[in-house]
Order: C-alpha cells, then structure tokens, then sequence
C-alpha cells in the first residue's frame, strides 16, 4: 500500500455515475455489488437488516464453505488507463475478506466473453477491516472491463478506479470545439487553496451540478486574498468559450471571478501551485450572479495554446461548474 494518494486526483472510472456497472458477480448474497460503485461515502444504518441479514452499504457476499473465491465483473462506463485504486472496507468488521486483487482486460465491442483475456494489474493485497487501501498502479494500457477478486468471501464498501479516460485524441476533428476542462476528456484538479465544502474535481463533473455538494465550496475567508483551483485540461487546445456555472449557490457564490492559463512544459503536479502565481490572464475579472449559468466568449483574451488553468474566485464560495471549451492543438 502506498503513503501517496496523487492518483486520486484522476477520475475515478468505475463511479457510477460514469455508467459504470456490475454486470457479474459469483455472490452478492447480503449486498448487492453495484453499491461499491456509488459516489457517496458508505453510510452505517445501525438497526437496519432486510430479508438476508443486515443491510450493508457495499458488495457483500455469503460465508463461502468450499474452495474458492468471490468475484465481481465491472462494466467501466469510461474506458481508461487506471493510475491507482482504493479498495474501502469502511464499516465492514468482522466480515471483511482478508486479501483481494484486480484483473482487467480490453473489450471495446462488447462484454468480454469465456475467451477474454484478462491481465492481473493489482497482485492480491492485504485487506484490513473499516480502512482504506489505497495503491498505485503504474500501466499505461487501456481497459473496459474489470475483475474485482477478493479471498475468500465477505465485504468491501467501495471500490474506486482512479484513472485518465481513454480518447483517441489523433481522431479528433481540429475544428471540433471540445471542453477541455472535462474529467471525461481527461481533465483534472490539481491543487486548491481550500474545499472545506465541496471537493474540487466537482466542477469538472458531467452535467450539471445536483446540489451543493456537488460543486467545489470553500469556507468562509476571514483574511485578506482570495481562493482559487487549478486545473490540467485533458489536452492543449485553444480556448474560445467559457462557462462558469453557480448553479445551487444563493447566498454563497463568489463575488467574480478571472482565470490565469499556460502552455506548462515539464515540471511535475505538486509544483504547479507556485508556477501558476505568473500565469498570463485568459479571462480578466468578471462579475457573477448567484444559481446561473455565465458563458464568456468576447471577454476571453487571445494567449494561443495552453494546458493549464487557475480559476480565482474573489474572495470565496462555490462554483458548480467549470467548462472550458476550445480547439485541440498539437
């Protein structure tokens, strides 16, 4: 297990939110298995059992009497590139299994078949109860389908697949214009100055935001400066329309708004912040209103090619949604 959670940062690709599903399971007898695929945080109802014991908030399988072991098949909603996954046993005890491993495999034109070829990319590991299990996977192929083994039996309450979506970015027609700022084109929040409320990568979910918690919120500024978060486009282009969206913030949303951009060469994520303190301004400061939609175009200065954006918020709040729509380039 690794101490380093950088690939949290990527897309989780088995959310299913994404259209991520079970779509086999050897045993899901106590909890169905398309509960480890929910966005949320696993939830403990105390008190609470159903015709087969107690309900539980994750894929829970029966006590196994004979040889072998559990597994569960996920349709990946997003095809991608998994960078690291985090197996959540949270508020499973005494019936956690004590090992667990990953296969996947790469099945674009349907559902893989008895002759499917699957790749082991996460080695059995060792599971402990109500924790955390988070590891790096360091493979660059692509996958659509995954293979979720756990030894012998039990309980896992989450399982997430942290990755960059696969797009064939060579296909793409260079006229199309695409937003870039979307975690399903590959795009990602690096690093914030704050998200007490709502974490950052929110704002570049697909569609629109269902609440509040479904955006990126920060607490309440109580000294001088401003809040901001910075992103990494999943691919250079050249931006030519902008949305910053406060759906659901009322009293809460940010009084304006700008956003700095750069072309970044080399370097690595945990340096971006003090690199991002010189970047040229793309969209100077702009007023906004509460639980609206503002789309920008005219006001959007002309800097050529970029990867990287901050978006400023003066002094704090919410934003539900950023999109950055342009051109891809080389």
């Amino acid at each position: 297990m690794t101490n380093s959670a950088t690939f949290q940062k990527y897309i989780n690709l088995a959310d299913a939110r994404l259209g991520s599903e079970v779509i086999f399971v050897t045993d899901d007898w106590f909890a169905d298995a398309n509960r480890m695929l929910q966005p949320t945080e696993a939830v403990w109802k105390e008190g609470v059992f159903d015709d087969n014991g107690k309900w539980m908030d994750g894929w829970e399988s029966r006590r196994k009497r004979h040889e072998g072991y559990d597994s569960a098949v996920v349709r990946l909603g997003v095809p991608g590139v998994i960078k690291g996954v985090n197996i959540d046993t949270k508020h499973f005890t005494g019936n956690f299994p004590p090992s667990a491993s990953l296969e996947a495999c790469f099945s674009p034109n349907g559902d893989p078949d008895d002759n499917a070829e699957w790749t082991e990319v996460l080695p059995a590991v060792a599971l402990q109860g109500d924790s955390e299990h988070l590891h790096a996977i360091n493979d660059d192929r692509p996958w659509t389908h995954l293979r979720f083994n756990i030894f012998p039996d039990g309980g896992v309450a989450r399982l997430r697949v942290h990755g960059l979506p696969y797009i064939n970015w060579s296909a793409t027609d260079p006229s199309e214009e695409i937003d870039l700022a979307a975690s399903l084109n590959g795009a990602r929040a690096l690093a914030c100055s704050d998200e007490h409320f709502g974490t950052m990568s929110n704002i570049l979910n697909p569609g629109r935001g269902i609440n509040m918690g479904d955006g990126w919120e920060t607490a309440r500024r109580r000294t001088p400066g401003n809040d901001w978060v910075i992103v990494a486009l999943g691919h250079p282009g050249e931006i030519s329309r902008i949305v910053v969206d406060t759906l659901h913030f009322k009293g809460n949303y940010p009084d304006s708004c700008s956003i700095q951009a750069a072309y970044v060469k080399g370097g690595t994520d945990d340096q971006i912040e003090t690199q991002s303190l010189f970047w040229k301004e793309l969209l100077p400061s702009q007023k906004l209103e509460m639980h609206q939609e503002h789309e920008f175009t005219e006001q959007i200065n002309d800097i050529g090619p970029i990867t990287h954006v901050r978006l400023n918020i003066f002094p704090d709040g919410g934003v539900s949604r950023l999109r950055l729509f342009g051109k891809v380039t080389d």
